[in-house]
C-alpha cells in the first residue's frame, strides 16, 4: 500500500472522527442527555402488568378516537 493511500485513509478518519466530537459536544451542550430519570423508570417499571396495563390504555385510546370519527394526523 502507497504511503499516499495511507495518508488519504487517515485524514479521513481524523477528519470524520473531529466531527463525531464536534457533534457529540453540541448534543451535551443542548441538555440532549440531561434525562436522567428516563432510565431509572424504564428499569423500574418494566414489568409485564405495566406493560399490558400500557396496551389496553393504548387500544381504548383508538377505540374512542375511532369512535368519535377523528384521525390524528
Amino acid at each position: 500500500m502507497s504511503t499516499w493511500v495511507v495518508a488519504m485513509m487517515l485524514g479521513v478518519s481524523v477528519f470524520l472522527g473531529s466531527i463525531a466530537v464536534v457533534a457529540l459536544m453540541w448534543a451535551i451542550k443542548k441538555g440532549q442527555f440531561d434525562d436522567q430519570e428516563k432510565f431509572l423508570n424504564g428499569a423500574l417499571f418494566d414489568d409485564t402488568d405495566e406493560l399490558n396495563d400500557a396496551y389496553q390504555r393504548e387500544l381504548k385510546r383508538k377505540e374512542s378516537v375511532k369512535k368519535k370519527g377523528y384521525t390524528p394526523e
